[in-house]
């Protein structure tokens, strides 16, 4: 795959689509190899490659600066917490995910309510869903825990008076993983991966026809 003809809204849109239940890789794949790249285009394909290959990864190392920056403030560590649970729900998979084990859970108490938390029905037009894009997590639109999340989180940070704190702990975290994925070189394995998950794609897309 030629990343340097991949534009950065197609990453994005790639990693709000991708599943994110894979394992992290390991240790030593993650730390092998680095070298500076020779040229700003070479560069550029190289940092989509990684965020993209390491994206579970660049996750945790997000969680871990974080939660050593927050190590004295439990208030703002649950508030970091809630968070991360809100950018998991960006994805289409951990959001879909989720709301059918919520859904499945609420069942067991009560099946009436389980019944009205499900998505509302979608019109298809030629074999495709006419709201595609629009994800629902236990009835309403993935937005709105989105924002109650981030709402939350932030009233969090404010009390516990670490709010310019965990900014400098999220920024030092982005620029870990800047560095990292400019310098790492991307291997063999990573363009195998890649290729396998964008067969599965093209596949998926075509069964849906």
């Amino acid at each position: 795959m030629d990343w340097e003809n991949v534009a950065a809204e197609d990453v994005i849109e790639a990693l709000r689509e991708v599943e994110w239940s894979t394992p992290p890789r390991s240790f030593g794949e993650f730390f092998s190899r680095f070298a500076f790249p020779r040229s700003f285009s070479k560069w550029k394909s190289r940092l989509k490659c990684n965020l993209y290959y390491y994206r579970t990864n660049y996750f945790i190392l997000v969680i871990l600066v974080l939660g050593l920056a927050l190590i004295t403030r439990p208030l703002a560590i649950l508030g970091a917490a809630f968070t991360a649970l809100s950018l998991a729900f960006l994805n289409d998979s951990f959001a879909a995910s989720f709301n059918e084990k919520f859904i499945r859970t609420i069942r067991f108490f009560s099946p009436h309510l389980a019944a009205k938390m499900r998505p509302p029905h979608m019109p298809v037009i030629r074999g495709r869903s006419a709201a595609r894009k629009t994800v629902y997590v236990c009835g309403k639109p993935r937005w709105v825990f989105v924002v109650t999340f981030l709402t939350t989180s932030l009233v969090m940070w404010f009390s516990s008076c670490g709010l310019l704190w965990v900014l400098y702990a999220f920024l030092t975290s982005l620029a870990v993983i800047i560095v990292h994925a400019s310098v790492r070189t991307p291997n063999l394995k990573a363009r195998l991966n890649t290729f396998r998950e964008e067969f599965r794609a093209v596949w998926r897309n075509y069964s849906e026809l």
